[in-house]
């Protein structure tokens, strides 16, 4: 009971932590605006400069809900993977879906190369892409689901999501080497992941995949415990397996995959940030879990983009590359000053 209280507080804290970390990422940027400023904007008040409004409400603000969604997304994607196939080294990403969209981009990106430019010139544009991400996404979703049907083994699973991944990615190595220096860049930009090029009709849609993802989440969270002592033992408690294994493959598939098609690839945040809280917060249950998760893959994703967007600079650097600089060695320090994993 007082480690429940303990646990209760620390999800609170996480939640708190969330606001501050999102307004002062909205704060900072090229244009510097006062946290005061801010604050106003966003609870409808007066703010000194228009300008700074037009910024906040416009810009910073929807990037500052793709961070939060974005990072509490793939956290809770790589919780559901890590469950399922009781193996800590699991991601969002296991099942192929993340190259099931690099395909899809890539044939929209290179396609021009193999499909002729009348075939690029159609389909270049902010919604074809997402289209094809999510195609592409659901193309390889849909053949795990095919074997999730047929097979009874949850391992054979994940190797065939392997299996997907290596494929996926030999037909974009494919269309990379005949295709120009120019498309090939567009790609590789696509790559490295972005949070500051959605609209708020793009906001929206996002949002609600993020919440049937969630929802489906929550709904298993009575299951997800029931597997961390092995298949075996959830049957004995009467878990329909089947039925358990495609509601968290999809809650993972809606996640990941309407991520990746709007925000790109994001690296490291759906493996790291289950097993940093599972060192703030030493719990196996995933009614604890689940929440603690959303609200750290938020966080660490929000200070993530305040550190790509170099504040006071007009540069930005890619957001994928700074999830896993960051990301990786303050999991690393944690490991090593607890000197043991808690899974």
């Amino acid at each position: 009971m007082l480690n429940q209280r303990k646990y209760t507080a620390s999800i609170v804290l996480l939640f708190l932590a969330v606001i501050l970390t999102a307004i002062f990422n909205i704060s900072l940027g090229s244009v510097q605006i006062p946290i005061s400023e801010v604050t106003s904007s966003l609870l409808g008040l007066e703010v000194e400069k228009d300008t700074w409004k037009y910024i906040i409400l416009n810009y910073r603000l929807p990037k500052a809900i793709t961070a939060i969604i974005t990072g509490s997304g793939l956290a809770v994607s790589g919780l559901l993977m890590q469950t399922l196939f009781r193996n800590p080294l699991a991601g969002p990403y296991v099942l192929g879906l993340s190259s099931g969209a690099s395909l899809g981009v890539a044939l929209v990106f290179m396609g021009a190369s193999v499909f002729g430019a009348s075939f690029a010139a159609i389909l270049l544009s902010k919604w074809s892409l997402v289209i094809a991400s999510s195609l592409g996404s659901l193309i390889v979703l849909f053949a795990v689901i095919l074997a999730s049907i047929r097979l009874r083994d949850t391992m054979a699973i994940l190797i065939i999501g392997l299996m997907f991944a290596s494929l996926t990615a030999a037909i974009v190595s494919v269309l990379a080497y005949f295709s120009p220096a120019s498309q090939l860049q567009q790609y590789v930009f696509w790559s490295y992941g972005s949070l500051g090029d959605l609209s708020w009709e793009e906001v929206l849609i996002l949002s609600l995949f993020w919440i049937v993802g969630i929802l489906l989440t929550i709904g298993s969270i009575k299951n997800l415990n029931s597997l961390l002592l092995g298949e075996q033992y959830a049957r004995s408690l009467g878990t329909n397996i089947k039925k358990n294994r495609f509601t968290i493959i999809i809650a993972t598939s809606l996640l990941a995959g309407s991520i990746t098609a709007f925000a790109g690839p994001i690296a490291f945040v759906g493996l790291a940030v289950p097993h940093l809280i599972r060192q703030i917060i030493p719990s196996a249950n995933h009614i604890t879990l689940v929440p603690a998760v959303v609200f750290g893959g938020a966080i660490l994703m929000l200070l993530c983009d305040i550190i790509a967007q170099l504040p006071g600079s007009e540069f930005s650097l890619p957001i994928n590359a700074i999830t896993s600089l960051i990301g990786a060695p303050v999991v690393i320090w944690l490991l090593v000053r607890k000197r043991k994993f808690n899974f």
